[in-house]
């Protein structure tokens, strides 16, 4: 039983690391990559869709990103939606494909991504934790129900705060990881 409760806290803190993950890829670095433009979404067809799923999103090199989308009506479309994003550039339309020229990032935009990667560590952090409440709240649940002992709620609950030192301490490895990737010119 306590071992079931340390494996589900195991992956719901392993899924929290992923969404990290996930969160950072939207964040510029010294080299742009696509993901940034993974939260847009365009007018198809009257259906809000996510822009890969109606385009080829391609770097050819650092700083540029070029977006062909399979339909060619759809080119004023995208530019529309990749105004309306605001993500810190303005679209090129040359009436086949978009293309999106990044400017190199200034110092104090670095900076502005290294907040943001803090905040979403923190977010992070935050969610390994409520894992770990839900943990040793289902111990305690276990000590009431006289299933295990006072000693044995006093392990597991030693056991699930080194599980979550662990993932704490993961997540601040990966941010350390983000913040030399986004200052790095």
């Amino acid at each position: 039983m306590i071992n079931e409760i340390y494996e589900e806290t195991k992956m719901s803190m392993e899924e929290s690391l992923e969404a990290l993950k996930r969160n950072y890829l939207t964040l510029r670095t010294g080299k742009v990559s696509p993901s940034i433009l993974d939260n847009i979404t365009v007018d198809y067809y009257g259906a809000q869709t996510a822009l890969g799923q109606v385009a080829s999103v391609t770097t050819p090199d650092a700083t540029t990103i070029n977006i062909s989308p399979w339909e060619k009506h759809l080119v004023g479309e995208i530019e529309k939606a990749i105004s309306a994003a605001n993500i810190g550039v303005n679209p090129n339309n040359n009436g086949e494909a978009v293309q999106l020229f990044f400017p190199p990032m200034t110092q104090d935009q670095r900076k502005e991504s290294v907040k943001g990667a803090k905040t979403m560590t923190d977010n992070a952090k935050v969610a390994i934790r409520n894992v770990r409440k839900h943990a040793n709240d289902g111990v305690k649940k276990l000590l009431k129900d006289k299933e295990i002992t006072e000693d044995e709620s006093k392990k597991s609950q030693d056991e699930i705060q080194k599980i979550t030192d662990t993932f704490v301490s993961n997540a601040d490895d990966m941010f350390k990881a983000k913040d030399i990737e986004i200052m790095k010119i």
